[in-house]
Formats: structure tokens, sequence, C-alpha cells
């Protein structure tokens, strides 16, 4: 029999699997390529100022993905924590996506205009200052150190390659913008304008 064949050659059986794992990646991915809900930004979203930018390279840098993830489930227990829930509109200017799945610490994709700066600044200098049960490390080295911004526009140039709208204005602004900033300032703007495009809907 033909399937005999199969069964006892391995090395084509290996070949057949990866065929069909292919296309059926294929056909689940390439129509999300056409659809404009996945591929066009929501009313209202706006690229990263340089300062964000930089905030958000210093949330990766730190690893602050690796315990908090930034996408909220289309479920109840999680949006009536969370918010309204993530939309791919929300990420189209993101590369990469910081997305995560683990949660140590809570979902952080609607924190924006949650707390005040204060309180960031207070919870990333010792976190049990705020939250006494936390286990987040602390972050005092982002009271010290200073952002020069002499890679930002070079940055904000990559990101124009890919489909940010940059423009040529913000761009030539970068490294002004950000030089000076203290990495904890950077930061807190990052987060304090994570999901704030789309209304909380509770």
């Amino acid at each position: 029999m033909k399937h005999e064949i199969v069964e006892k050659n391995v090395g084509l059986l290996v070949v057949l699997i990866l065929v069909v794992i292919s296309f059926g990646g294929m056909a689940e991915v390439v129509p999300l390529l056409f659809q404009e809900q996945t591929t066009e930004p929501v009313e209202g979203l706006e690229p990263l100022t340089a300062v964000e930018m930089e905030g958000r390279d210093i949330y990766r840098r730190e690893g602050c993905v690796s315990c908090h993830s930034q996408m909220i489930r289309p479920f109840r227990a999680e949006t009536e924590r969370y918010g309204h829930y993530s939309v791919a509109g929300e990420s189209v200017y993101d590369f990469n996506f910081l997305w995560g799945s683990k949660r140590t610490g809570p979902d952080l994709a609607r924190v924006g205009g949650r707390y005040s700066d204060d309180w960031h600044r207070a919870h990333l200098y010792n976190p049990r200052d705020v939250v006494p049960e936390s286990i987040m490390p602390a972050y005092p080295w982002l009271f010290e150190n200073t952002l020069d911004g002499k890679a930002s526009e070079a940055k904000m140039r990559t990101l124009k390659t890919l489909g940010v709208p940059y423009t040529d204005e913000q761009i030539a602004s970068a490294k002004s913008d950000v030089r000076g900033t203290q990495e904890i300032a950077a930061l807190i703007a990052y987060l304090q304008q994570l999901g704030t495009v789309l209304k909380d809907t509770r």
C-alpha cells in the first residue's frame, strides 16, 4: 500500500509533515496580512515620541517584558481587571512586539494614566514602598543614568523604514529631545502612554 511507503521512509515522512504544517501555517497567517483590522492603526494612534521610544528600549533592556505582558485577552476576567482587550491596530508601530506571555506581575497594556508619575518613581525605586507584597526588583540606577540621545535619530530613521510615520522634523530633533533626560523619566513616559488610545469601557 502507498501509505506503507510513507510510514517506512522516515525522511519522506518528515518532508510531508513539514509540507502539511507549512500549508496549515500559511492558511492561518496569510489572511491576516490583508485584513484592515490587523494592518491599520487604530484611530488616534501616534508613533512614540523620541523620549518614549528610549523609554521603551529601557523597558526591554531591563527585562520588564519577562514578567509583564502587554496583551489583554478578550475574556471577561481580563477585561474587568485590566480594561478593553488589546487589538492589533494598537501595535502596528511596535518593532519588536512586547506583548509577552508571562504574568509574574500584572499586565501593563492599559497602565497609562492609571498612576501618577510620582507613584511610578516610588514603585521603580523600591516596589515594596507602594506594594508591600511585591517581588519586583528595584531599579535605583534608572535615577542615576542620563540619556545622551546619540542613537535616537538613527533609531527613528530605522523605524521609519519599517513604516512608522515619523516626520523629518521629529527625526531631526530626536537627539536634542532626549539629551539630558533621566532614564527613569523616559521609562515612565513610555509607561504613561501604554493603552491610552482605546477608551476604557469598564
